[in-house]
């Protein structure tokens, strides 16, 4: 059985309409808010996800971009 891997090509099939989805989630609300409104949406996702390693790999992912250049 093979390894789960993250897929991080692109894969959206209409990624502009997703971004402006995601701004007018975030319209009105303050900092506060917004960071409640993406670690639901992030629980959400994962979730649906479902598989711990590949949730595992996008942390890691994450964590070595999380420093600004």
């Amino acid at each position: 059985m093979s390894e789960a891997k993250l897929r991080t090509e692109p894969r959206l099939q209409e990624p502009d309409l997703f971004y402006k989805s995601l701004a007018q989630l975030h319209a009105g609300l303050t900092p506060e808010e917004s960071l409640l409104v993406n670690s639901k949406l992030l629980l959400v996702l994962a979730n649906h996800i479902g598989d711990h390693q590949v949730l595992l790999q996008a942390i890691d992912l994450v964590r070595s971009h999380a420093t600004a250049d």
